[in-house]
């Protein structure tokens, strides 16, 4: 008998972990979403042709295979390429915005240099 409320005791936690893993994901998404949505009724406080300064929060590959920095200038994304080997996560660079993307959420630009 007690191997049985063993197995149900293992199952009721194995269940329980699954539900907190796929509640937080589901706010991480909701998060997201939320945040997406305020973007597209805001206009960018970015400008074409202007410099900025911003850390780089995680890397991403693009389609063409180059690696691309991602960062952020006041919670708007930049997405910056040419980006040299020597920069990682967490270094503050400054990039150069040359176009913004499709809503005007995020924009590209081109690394300037490393700080």
């Amino acid at each position: 008998m007690d191997e049985i409320w063993f197995v149900v005791g293992g199952g009721v936690f194995v269940l329980l972990i699954v539900v907190l893993l796929w509640w937080g994901r589901s706010s991480d998404k909701a998060a997201s979403r939320q945040a997406h949505e305020s973007a597209q009724g805001r206009e960018p406080p970015v400008e074409l042709g202007e410099i900025y300064e911003f850390g780089v929060v995680e890397f991403t590959d693009h389609h063409s295979g180059e690696r691309i920095a991602v960062g952020k200038v006041e919670g708007f994304v930049l997405f910056t390429e040419d980006v040299p080997a020597d920069v990682s996560e967490g270094d503050v660079i400054r990039g150069k915005v040359l176009s913004f993307n499709e809503g005007r959420t995020s924009a590209d630009a081109t690394f300037v240099d490393k700080r």
